[in-house]
């Protein structure tokens, strides 16, 4: 019985099998993640390049009224997919020096210098795989951008 038990303990085959079955689950996880995480990054960096084009094309051409900033909204949604009601643009006025905006020029104090801004304001979310296992949560993004127009 012995010298069974030391021809098994000497024996050297099958050890890549087990070594595998340790280390495989755990390669595939960080490869999984991996993938997940770079999904993260890309619809971040999906949803700041839009940003940035509608800033540019405010820029570029002001909007006037509610149907100017209804057409650089349907810009941005044909840009991220984005839902209608995922994406917002509001036009902001800040008094003088102020730090808050404010939704009027009204609002203002007479003879106050008076400047204007479009806000554009997206927001989604992604929900990775692994919070099927119960290990995180959903990823919400939230990206605005503010350009002074006057």
């Amino acid at each position: 019985m012995i010298a069974r038990f030391r021809t098994l303990i000497r024996d050297r085959r099958g050890s890549v099998v087990i070594e595998t079955a340790f280390v495989l689950p755990v390669l595939a996880t960080l490869a999984f993640g991996g993938f997940e995480v770079s999904r993260i990054v890309a619809r971040n960096n999906e949803l700041q390049a839009a940003a940035a084009e509608a800033a540019t094309v405010v820029m570029a051409n002001p909007p006037e009224d509610q149907t100017d900033r209804d057409t650089i909204e349907a810009i941005v949604e044909a840009s991220t997919g984005l839902a209608t009601d995922k994406i917002t643009m509001r036009q902001r006025f800040r008094c003088n020096a102020d730090t808050l905006l404010v939704a009027a020029a009204a609002s203002c104090a007479t003879g106050a210098e008076i400047s204007e801004f479009i806000e554009i304001r997206m927001q989604d979310s992604y929900t990775p795989i692994w919070t099927s296992f119960g290990i995180g949560n959903t990823i919400n993004f939230d990206i605005t951008r503010r350009v002074q127009v006057s």
